[in-house]
């Protein structure tokens, strides 16, 4: 049957589009007029017109996604950190979209609350603070006290509320899939992102179900019982819907508070989140595809034990046996194994090369090398944001012989953001580490003894689970 969109629909879709729109031709005249003005410039002025090109078209796009909640600004955060590539202006303005969203009222937050539950905010908190204490992409935060019904006493909580019309927007955005692959195509120019927009379309449809998000939330919160360095804040149902998550409220600091410690410190937080991401991964099958710092909470009290709370469970991707058997055949040929042909095969029954692709072997282990060179060999790594960016701009490169037969099926979408995000971060860390190491502790297929401080702490955790 046919959708047809009511008028407010169609006039708020009508709305969306105008906006990029006029984004799209506010950006094209910057260029344009940058341009004229170049042609009798110097060599020195040149570069200052064009830095001042990249500071008007960072603020327009900052402003325009900050403004319009929903999937468009959610991909502009996405962006913010994603590739130290971008002109540095611009992923700087992007980066203000990761916590400084326009926040929405007080009555208005209420409101939500009290549609959700059929009871005003006073007689469902003992507490309420009408200002948010963080806003993104669809809800914003408040903090609040309850009475907690497990243990009748009082707890502070976070409670998530999410937008009104958020919901209608997003569809309004995901709707359009040439909008988003145009706006994904900004920062990697000509990748083919259709499989990648197919994904990112369904799991940012699911992440507006906060019911989905709470249990998500609560499944991570249950895996991490007790954890030396994970942390995920319990989930209090009888106050959560399909709109609004209340979870226990997480103090700390923040990553850019994080970034202002030694270097020593910075270590051991890149190896709580590596090992976070593929434990959680390899062990749980699962993992967060959004890694956004703004996520992470930093809990630095004591240098010599860094503790993370990890935050937004809306995006979440769950993987089969069957795609981590895929994703592990692959480790196993290409870091474990070094096994070319292998891993040539792995990659062609899984749609991720042409299986006639006339490039050679050789060729290809070259290219996805680049993906592994972190833990192929035993060795300390040290992270740089110019690495971290030079993968991205690797796996994007259209015009290499292997990028013009490769594809990325939709149980890679994630996995890619994953480790790409996972990168951006330990790069902006500049993490030192011997990752070869702590991965083979991660990796089922070799379950190695711990290397570490942090793998002793948690093999100690793994004892008791057992």
């Amino acid at each position: 049957m046919a959708r047809h969109d009511s008028p407010l629909s169609s006039r708020r879709r009508l709305g969306r589009n105008a906006e990029i729109a006029k984004l799209g031709v506010k950006v094209g005249t910057n260029y344009a007029t940058t341009a004229a003005k170049k042609l009798f410039a110097s060599a020195e002025r040149r570069e200052a017109l064009d830095h001042s090109r990249e500071m008007k078209n960072a603020a327009e796009i900052a402003e325009r996604l900050g403004n319009m909640k929903g999937a468009l600004m959610k991909l502009g955060q996405m962006a913010s950190y994603l590739d130290h590539g971008l002109p540095e202006p611009l992923r700087l303005a992007l980066a203000e979209l990761q916590n400084n969203a326009p926040p929405m009222s007080g009555e208005l937050a209420r409101r939500v609350i009290e549609e959700e539950f059929g009871a005003p905010v006073d007689q469902l908190f003992v507490e309420w603070d009408d200002e948010p204490i963080a806003s993104a992409s669809i809800g914003q935060v408040h903090r609040a006290i309850i009475v907690d019904p497990e243990s009748n006493e009082h707890r502070a909580v976070a409670v998530k509320v999410q937008y009104p019309g958020v919901a209608d927007a997003i569809a309004a955005d995901l709707r359009n899939a040439d909008l988003l692959g145009a706006v994904l195509a900004f920062g990697f120019k000509a990748f083919e992102p259709d499989e990648m927009v197919a994904e990112i379309k369904e799991r940012l449809a699911e992440e507006l179900d906060y019911s989905r998000e709470a249990k998500n939330q609560q499944e991570f919160a249950d895996f991490y019982t007790n954890h030396p360095f994970v942390n995920v804040p319990r989930v209090h149902t009888h106050l959560s819907s399909a709109r609004v998550i209340t979870s226990d409220l997480v103090t700390g600091s923040s990553w850019a508070e994080l970034m202002e410690q030694p270097q020593d410190v910075r270590d051991r937080a890149a190896e709580a989140i590596f090992r976070y991401v593929f434990r959680s991964l390899y062990r749980f099958r699962a993992f967060n595809g959004d890694p956004h710092p703004g996520n992470y909470i930093f809990h630095l009290d004591d240098p010599d034990n860094v503790r993370i709370t990890f935050l937004d469970y809306g995006l979440v991707k769950h993987f089969t046996e069957d795609e981590m058997t895929v994703f592990k055949n692959m480790i196993s040929a290409a870091a474990i194994n070094h096994d070319v042909d292998a891993f040539r095969r792995i990659i062609e029954d899984a749609g991720l090369l042409k299986a006639d692709a006339p490039v050679t072997t050789d060729q290809i282990g070259d290219y996805f090398s680049h993906f592994y060179a972190p833990v192929r060999e035993s060795h300390v790594m040290h992270w740089t944001p110019e690495y971290s960016s030079s993968i991205v701009r690797h796996t994007f490169d259209r015009s290499s012989p292997i990028a013009n037969y490769a594809s990325v099926p939709r149980a890679f979408v994630f996995i890619q953001r994953i480790n790409l995000g996972l990168y951006a971060l330990l790069g902006e860390l500049r993490a030192r580490g011997n990752y070869r190491r702590i991965a083979e502790e991660l990796w089922p297929m070799v379950n190695a003894a711990p290397s570490t401080p942090l793998g002793e702490a948690e093999a100690t955790w793994l004892a008791t689970r057992r």
